[in-house]
């Protein structure tokens, strides 16, 4: 199975084209944090080889927290700083919040035409996203619903709508074109067919997930933790995709 970044276009239809491309690249993200989780190692491989990023925030994160004081409008606040933060560690510039209701996400026309029209404006060459087929881990954890309904708009996003010029046409009135994306890597996938080694950037994926405060309130353990939860038997660190090419 490939392990390095060098499988991210070996053999793919992004290597015949990249050169004569922008090479773009977005992060599709339920809540703050997910990004760093799902793809925050590979994020920052690519941007140091020029490729230009951005996220996207489907959700306000405002309900992730334990503490029954926390105002919800503040914590949504406060996420949205974290994950600028965040980025910026990774290189990524631009981070666009869609700002719908953590929890209370749901799978309508709405949130895909929202999803279409960023993809639109950006043009990505690959996208990041959560697998919508995933709904439990191996380890007993439960992928939250709005990971589900973002992973699924996202693909519907990709193909067809984003691709035919009769989906959302308002967005031609607006100036923008439609588009091809060329590959899709879901992260928490059941079924991961590409391993990049991220043993490189380790370390800036926990930074960037630390500057998760108030998701992280003992950032020690948590590194600890996160440096088991990505190492390979070998001794390395790698982050794992479900990787779908797009023949549109």
């Amino acid at each position: 199975m490939p392990s390095n970044l060098m499988s991210l276009f070996d053999g793919s239809k992004i290597n015949e084209t990249v050169e004569a491309l922008n090479r773009k690249a977005m992060i599709i993200a339920a809540h703050p944090d997910d990004g760093e989780f799902g793809a925050a190692g590979t994020a920052t491989l690519l941007t140091a080889s020029g490729w230009d990023f951005q996220y996207l925030v489907i959700t306000d994160g405002s309900k992730g927290s334990s503490d029954k004081n926390v105002d919800k409008n503040d914590l949504g606040a406060s996420r949205l700083t974290e994950q600028q933060c965040a980025a910026n560690l990774l290189g990524i510039s631009k981070v666009k919040p869609l700002n719908h209701v953590d929890g209370e996400l749901v799978a309508d026309r709405n949130l895909l035409g929202e999803i279409v029209r960023e993809i639109r404006k950006f043009k990505p060459e690959i996208i990041f996203t959560h697998d919508p087929e995933s709904m439990f881990s191996g380890t007993g954890w439960i992928h939250h619903s709005d990971h589900r309904v973002t992973g699924q708009m996202v693909i519907d996003a990709v193909y067809p709508a984003a691709r035919d010029i009769l989906n959302f046409p308002e967005h031609s009135v607006q100036g923008l074109t439609t588009h091809n994306v060329q590959t899709i890597y879901l992260w928490d996938t059941e079924k991961p067919n590409i391993y990049i080694d991220i043993s490189d950037v380790l370390d800036q994926k926990i930074s960037a997930l630390l500057s998760h405060k108030s998701q992280f309130p003992s950032p020690k353990l948590f590194a600890h933790q996160s440096r088991q939860m990505w190492q390979d038997s070998d001794g390395r660190y790698r982050e794992e995709f479900r990787r779908l090419d797009i023949w549109a």
